[in-house]
């Protein structure tokens, strides 16, 4: 028997490779081929094999999930897999969720007594990027396989990825200090400009990938939260161009 399963977590010809093993490895599966492009995989197998001994074998980087069939007969089913697969999402979503709460409470609360739209935006984009690159240098190699998979110009050159954290803590440091505000919102437009970009081609292409915007530490769903995130700090940045200029 032969069953087509959805594979996120794959970044390379390397991560090909090592699904490919592993799920070779398993007794009673006779081929696996991985399709890295469309982020699945084919296995022929023997006997039945629980999803739960599949994800096993895998190292955690990876997660794998039985890809749906849609079919004319089954809506009520396929409804039932969408609010799951919508539920899983939210549950995924979380800890970015939580992470943004946090960042807006501490951000309002520096300014509660002196209030100030500017003093509160700077703040809150020094917050975001101190944060944010905390999560990806806790592994840098792993954040730059992922951030290559949807930003132009880490595709283009790699070692952009590597230095991309190196770029947050600088930013979120300028906006914390006050230091050369108006370069530090330029560069925000810019790299977030071409990662905005990256996104927003992976949504429309309907892709299955990890977002990097924590690193790999937690597994985020490449989802509109992404694009959402992005938007709101380079409106941010506009708002705040317009008026220090």
């Amino acid at each position: 028997m032969k069953n087509t399963y959805k594979i996120f977590g794959m970044t390379c010809g390397g991560c090909k490779a090592s699904v490919e093993k592993s799920l070779n490895d398993l007794e009673n599966i006779t081929n696996a081929v991985v399709n890295l492009e469309k982020e699945e995989v084919i296995i022929s197998m023997s006997n039945h094999i629980e999803l739960e001994t599949l994800q096993k074998k895998l190292s955690s980087k990876f997660t794998i999930s039985v890809k749906e069939h849609k079919s004319v007969f089954s809506s009520s089913q396929n409804l039932s897999f969408d609010i799951k697969e919508e539920n899983s999402k939210l549950q995924q979503l979380r800890p970015l969720l939580l992470i943004i709460f946090y960042i807006t409470v501490a951000s309002i609360l520096l300014h509660y007594k002196n209030w100030g739209w500017i003093e509160f935006m700077l703040d809150f984009m020094g917050l975001f990027y101190i944060v944010f690159s905390f999560f990806k240098m806790l592994d840098v190699n792993g954040f730059q396989d992922s951030f290559r998979m949807y930003d132009p110009l880490a595709k283009r050159i790699p070692i952009y990825g590597w230095i991309y954290p190196f770029i947050e803590t600088s930013l979120g440091l300028m906006f914390l200090m006050r230091f050369e505000v108006n370069i530090a919102l330029i560069i925000t437009l810019v790299v977030l400009g071409i990662t905005t970009i990256g996104v927003t081609k992976t949504l429309l292409d309907k892709k299955s990938i990890r977002c990097a915007c924590l690193g790999t530490a937690l597994k985020l769903p490449m989802t509109e939260a992404t694009l959402i995130e992005n938007a709101i700090m380079i409106v941010m940045a506009l708002l705040m161009i317009t008026n220090l200029i």
